[in-house]
């Protein structure tokens, strides 16, 4: 039987660890969830109990989150942290980014900011220990940036590797500006995420930062991780044909306006290949239910073989196509138009299916 990983909340309030609680337990992974209503107790829990994440508040009496992630940080280095605050202080941010928190979240107050919180948390859990930046969290740069994105955070990433040096500007969660000692913009972003270990501190934000971004962190994120590919492509080095075109889901990639993309194996136990995803487990089950529903609903209208699936979101938009012996799951750019989507996935299915 799985384990089921167990998290510690910890909050003098006991109302809201109640409905914090109830909103953790909703998780896919059905967590453990612990409370605890001061520091103390919190600690004597971490010692008796194996726990995989701890999320605290900030502001509590005697003992106040600051003091506990720092014991937490030395005596339990591989446990992952999360502070969930009501306090918007960008010097709280920084300290508590310098103690080696996974995430600085600000308690939601609607059912949207409530759904990322859960994304996130889920992923949290989900993640595998690895190196990468901020060595005791083992994370990379990618997940940094997406955290700190899908947090809404407004902030600026300072990354050192060492004697490099280069920035990241982030506005509302997205994108604004990237900077290191030779290049800006698109191109730095792309030298900075190429960067595999290093250290970095959250500066407060820059709300007047000249943009020079304008795409989405996702659909930067999934070019960024094609080019790296591309670059260590030693095979293709080898074969001498630098002028081959990339095949498969990178191909996709190409296509203006993709941010992600899925492939969904009917032919295996749950096999899928994916790209631009921090989560693929997850979409691919989405992804196979989803065509399971609209295949049942097909036969039971009379309406033919299911072609394609599409759905508009205020974040971005998505697409599901049967291709041969799979189904392909496209995430779009949300700017773009539903008549636009519908002519760009034909060329998603021609290059897929060439």
């Amino acid at each position: 039987m799985e384990t089921r990983h167990r998290i510690l909340l910890l909050d003098d309030d006991p109302d809201l660890l109640a409905t914090y609680g109830e909103i953790l337990k909703q998780l896919p992974s059905s967590p453990e969830v612990h409370t605890a209503t001061s520091g103390a107790r919190a600690l004597k829990l971490l010692e008796s109990h194996e726990f995989r994440l701890l999320i605290t508040d900030l502001k509590m009496p005697k003992m106040d989150g600051l003091q506990v992630l720092s014991i937490v940080r030395r005596r339990h280095p591989e446990l992952r942290t999360v502070v969930l605050t009501s306090m918007v202080d960008e010097q709280f941010r920084s300290r508590v980014y310098a103690l080696g928190v996974d995430l600085y979240w600000q308690k939601p107050s609607s059912e949207q900011e409530i759904d990322s919180f859960r994304e996130c948390i889920e992923s949290l859990l989900d993640r595998d220990m690895r190196a990468g930046f901020r060595g005791v969290q083992s994370k990379s740069l990618v997940d940094i940036v997406q955290l700190e994105c899908l947090a809404q955070s407004s902030s600026v990433l300072r990354i050192t590797n060492g004697p490099l040096i280069g920035k990241l500007w982030i506005g509302d969660g997205q994108l604004v500006d990237a900077e290191t000692d030779d290049a800006r913009g698109e191109e730095a972003f792309r030298k900075i995420l190429a960067w595999k270990t290093g250290s970095f501190e959250t500066l407060p934000a820059e709300p007047n930062r000249a943009q020079t971004i304008f795409k989405s962190y996702n659909a930067l994120l999934l070019e960024t991780a094609q080019a790296l590919d591309e670059a260590h492509d030693t095979t293709l080095l080898n074969e001498g044909s630098p002028g081959q075109k990339p095949t498969g889901l990178k191909a996709l990639s190409t296509v203006e306006g993709v941010e992600f993309a899925l492939a969904a194996h009917s032919d295996g136990d749950e096999q899928f290949e994916a790209i631009g995803l921090e989560n693929s487990e997850r979409l691919n089950t989405w992804t196979r239910q989803t065509e399971e529903r609209f295949r049942l609903l097909g036969e039971q209208l009379q309406a033919g073989p299911l072609e394609q699936v599409e759905g508009l979101g205020p974040q971005r938009h998505v697409t599901l196509a049967t291709v041969k012996n799979l189904t392909l799951c496209v995430g779009w750019n949300a700017m773009l138009a539903p008549e636009d989507i519908r002519e760009r996935m034909k060329k998603v299915v021609i290059l897929w299916g060439s």
